[in-house]
């Protein structure tokens, strides 16, 4: 038979068996280990190693039984004799001097019990330390008990005392330190040598003429103990750091989603998460490699086919600002989402051979332009995406449909709120780079999306499992042609376009780049079947980089050329039968050569030179877009300039919402990259202008003076 309790807070009993010996803990602690159970970092009173009975030296166990229980190894549980030697003590001296607890009590209250005082509790904790003799030894019971005693100053266990207060291993401790220690768990503040030398002192000796007494030293060791002055080198705890600090501060966040509070309390919990440690090395490395003075940087890299987050990199340094650039940060992500805008393309049934104008285009005032100032004039969807060019990126989202690209944009994983203007095309909604690298991650799993999450596995101080990420399913977001599709445009981007900085010899890779205007933030979003990694680069304050998305291309080859260590060469899946793909909704395209149009061939579906068209010829809806003030201008190809050596702001600016656009449109110069300029936050229109007889471009609604974004 054997004796458990209900969750700390309430003192009551049910039938239950005494958690292992392995899973004893004080109640709040958490423990945070990475896919290959490397500990990242331990959370809460149980912070520090937990040393094994035979490497605890014999001293301090001797100095802890002369101090707290000195009959031990003679009672059952409860010593009665103790209780009556401890009241006579204390009547005498007018004052606690000594507890009546044992030791087997102390660690009942530890681990199971609530530390209120009242007659309830004391009952019950007498009934568990019986218990606890019955099924634990002596010695596993004072081991437990060493390991999980509070000594003052978020110290638990000699271990971690021994650190904190003198910085030196267990086995290095003098006679006289033990017997410090020994001293403190009564009153772990008034005892403490940080508040009151001369205080620790005075207990150090009580306690060293306790184990002289009792026989465990002699009084000529006693003597020299008493000497030796109390050196005190103060030290943080070692395990107070994360090995991953932005992930198991995300973990932590992440955690009451799926533990409920009193459990939380309670602790004792044992957090598998999802992250390769060696994985996660790479990926802090190759942000330190890529940013320099105050230029942040964010890398988030996961698992498509199961969600599960590998590494994660929030800023470069956690000491100096704990917010997280992978997934507090909301900036513009430029060129990246024009996969968006082309996977609502494929999937509406265009062809990725479809020809476009890249031409002047006047949608109601707002004139977009490419970066080169220049058009290619006829050119495919992919050839379009590969060189990020601008003006068909427009004109695609204007004939799929703003409303199906968002969407999309949403069934693959963007929460974030997404504006209904023509600007979003090149990218002028924020997002975090979690989700859109997540959003990204669908088109490798076959158009399957998976929640990213940090969290494998729960399981509490009984050994339990809690929680399993099995429980997350995929949802079908895009059929699994078109993310085959988007995924061979992609790879063009990486073999010949705007991404070749993140090419991978001997691997299928495709990606985007991605820049906004002035450079104040530089994006590759890249993946090969079995990992899809993002790279953010840019100042908190939005200030210019003064360089390209290369950079972020850099880091992302940086980082994953060591993780495919680990996996295997595979192929993206197989190109969809043209004849076999039933479209998610149908593209309906402007007439009129004004707006650009399409140039007009054969209507047939093709992965090469081939065109199809779609037969209406009749607009699909009304789009917003920037008023005709604002004829800003738009870039398409990546020079890659080196970076500038113009330091940047310091003050750090974090904002939920897109920054306010410059009073004027940014004309690029010598040094510029690809990029979109910051829009105007989106407002409710407020009338649409009604279109013309004969419309130059659908009708609009009115948005506030600014210039548009552009984009690579």
């Amino acid at each position: 038979m054997s004796l458990g309790l209900k969750s700390r807070g309430g003192d009551g009993f049910s039938s239950s068996l005494i958690p292992k010996r392995s899973s004893f803990t004080r109640p709040g602690t958490i423990t945070i280990l990475s896919a290959d159970n490397t500990v990242l970092q331990k959370i809460g009173p149980a912070t520090r190693d937990k040393v094994p009975f035979k490497q605890i030296p014999l001293r301090l166990r001797q100095a802890f039984l002369a101090a707290e229980d000195r009959r031990f190894y003679e009672h059952s549980g409860i010593d009665l004799f103790g209780i009556a030697r401890a009241s006579v003590t204390n009547l005498l001296s007018g004052q606690v001097q000594e507890g009546a607890s044992t030791i087997t009590q102390q660690l009942a209250r530890i681990v199971f019990l609530s530390q209120e005082r009242s007659l309830q509790r004391k009952l019950n904790e007498a009934l568990m330390a019986q218990k606890l003799e019955q099924e634990l030894t002596k010695d596993q019971i004072l081991e437990q008990y060493l390991n999980l005693v509070y000594l003052g100053a978020g110290a638990y266990g000699v271990a971690d005392a021994a650190w904190t207060y003198f910085s030196k291993p267990v086995q290095d401790l003098s006679l006289g330190e033990m017997a410090t220690l020994a001293g403190l768990p009564p009153a772990p503040t008034a005892y403490s040598p940080l508040v009151s030398l001369e205080v620790a002192q005075e207990r150090r000796n009580s306690v060293l003429s306790r184990m002289q007494e009792v026989g465990f030293i002699t009084p000529s060791e006693a003597e020299a103990a008493r000497r030796e002055p109390l050196a005190l080198k103060p030290a943080a705890p070692k395990y107070a750091q994360s090995l991953a600090p932005y992930f198991t501060d995300y973990v932590r966040q992440e955690l009451p989603r799926f533990v409920a509070p009193d459990v939380l309390e309670y602790g004792g919990l044992t957090l598998k998460t999802t992250l390769n440690y060696r994985w996660q090395q790479a990926a802090d490395q190759a942000i330190q490699n890529s940013t320099y003075g105050s230029l942040q940087g964010a890398l988030v890299s996961i698992d498509p086919r199961d969600g599960a987050i590998r590494a994660m990199v929030g800023g470069v340094d956690f000491n100096r600002s704990q917010f997280n650039r992978a997934t507090q940060a909301y900036r513009q992500p430029g060129s990246t989402f024009k996969m968006f805008v082309y996977a609502a393309a494929i999937a509406s049934g265009m062809s990725p051979s479809q020809v476009y104008l890249d031409a002047a285009i006047n949608l109601g005032g707002y004139k977009p332009q490419n970066f080169s100032r220049s058009f290619s004039g006829s050119i495919s969807l992919t050839q379009a995406l590969t060189n990020s060019v601008n003006i068909v990126a427009i004109k695609v989202l204007r004939d799929v449909g703003i409303d199906n690209v968002i969407r999309v944009a949403r069934q693959m994983g963007i929460r974030a709120d997404l504006a209904r203007y023509y600007p979003l095309a090149l990218g002028a909604s924020d997002v975090t780079l979690l989700e859109i690298t997540s959003a990204y991650g669908t088109l490798a799993n076959q158009g399957k999306y998976l929640t990213p999450h940090p969290i494998a596995e729960i399981i509490d101080h009984r050994g339990r499992v809690l929680y399993q990420d099995k429980q997350i399913k995929p949802v079908q977001a895009l059929d699994p042609g078109s993310a085959a599709i988007v995924t061979s445009m992609l790879e063009r981007v990486v073999t010949s376009g705007t991404g070749a900085a993140a090419y991978l010899p001997d691997r299928a890779v495709a990606g985007k780049t991605g820049t906004t205007e002035q450079a104040r933030d530089l994006w590759f979003i890249g993946y090969i079947p079995q990992l899809v990694t993002g790279v953010w680069l840019g100042y908190d304050n939005f200030a210019p980089t003064g360089s390209g998305s290369s950079a972020a291309a850099v880091a992302w080859y940086r980082f994953m050329v060591e993780a495919i260590k680990d996996l295997p060469p595979e192929k993206f899946p197989p190109l969809p039968n043209p004849d076999q793909r039933k479209p998610l909704f149908k593209a309906q395209f402007t007439s009129g050569s004004d707006l650009g149009g399409i140039d007009r061939g054969p209507g047939r579906y093709d992965y090469g030179a081939g065109i199809e068209l779609a037969d209406s010829p009749s607009f699909a809806g009304s789009l917003p877009a920037a008023p005709a003030s604002n004829a800003g201008s738009s870039r398409s190809r990546d020079p890659e300039p080196e970076y500038s050596s113009e330091p940047a702001a310091e003050e750090p600016r974090y904002e939920d919402a897109p920054p306010e656009a410059p009073a004027e449109s940014f004309e690029p110069g010598p040094s510029a990259v690809e990029a979109e300029p910051a829009p105007p936050a989106p407002v409710e229109p407020q009338a649409p202008v009604p279109p013309p007889p004969e419309p130059t471009a659908p009708p609009l609604p009115v948005e506030p003076t600014a210039p548009q974004p552009q984009a690579p």
